[in-house]
Formats: C-alpha cells, structure tokens, sequence
C-alpha cells in the first residue's frame, strides 16, 4: 500500500506560479513512477505530467509542457511539479498518483494509488 498526499495548492493570478508537493509513505517510494492529474469541475481527469521512479524521465502533457516541471526526491519521499505562468485553464483539483508496475503513463488506470488533491485556483 501507498499513501499520498498532496500540498501547496491556492489561489494565484495569472501568470503567477505554485509548486506542488506530494509526500508519498508505505511501499518503498523510490520504485514508483509517479504522476500527477487534474480535473476540473465537468470534466474528465486528464493528465498532467509523470516522471520514472530514478527521476531522471518525465514527460508532460502538451498544454503544460515548458510551464511545469515534475521532480522527485527519493530520500525524502517526495515529488515536486513546479507551475509557472499559470493560466484560468490550469484551475483543477490537482492530484498526485503511484504506478508500481510501470515506468509511468497517462492513463490513469495505469496507477494504483492517488492522492486526495489539492485544489489550483488561477485567476484572471
């Protein structure tokens, strides 16, 4: 089992910027892709970015590629997704999630744990 727990969600302007952290405990963490997911209110979760569990592979979804950045340290248990210039279309219920089997993915049925979200408010 996995438990995870995201923070450092608000309210922030556009073109502001947010880091979020998820701190991960149970199974051994530096095994696990992670990702991280949004979803906004009537609309279905989508993907955000994922890294590998050495940290050194990440990719991201289009409408965020260059504007976040996902990062992970193994000996504290965390991850990191860094969100600069944020935009309105960015405001979600951002979620952190575990994949044990895999080197990360987009499908979120592909992940096993998630979190229980932070909120991301930006505004115009």
């Amino acid at each position: 089992q996995v438990q995870l727990v995201e923070s450092g969600g608000g309210l922030v302007q556009v073109g502001g910027s947010l880091r979020l952290s998820c701190v991960a405990s149970g199974r051994a963490f530096s095994r696990l892709a992670v990702g991280w997911f949004r979803q906004a209110p009537g609309k279905e979760r989508q993907f955000v970015a994922a890294i590998g569990y050495r940290g050194s592979m990440t990719f991201y979804a289009d409408s965020v590629k260059g504007r976040f950045t996902f990062s992970r340290d193994n000996a504290k248990n965390m991850v990191y997704l860094q969100m600069n210039s944020l935009i309105p279309e960015d405001t979600a219920i951002y979620y952190c999630a575990a994949d044990p089997s895999g080197p990360g993915s987009s499908t979120p049925s592909f992940y096993d744990y998630w979190g229980q979200g932070t909120q991301v408010t930006v505004s115009s």
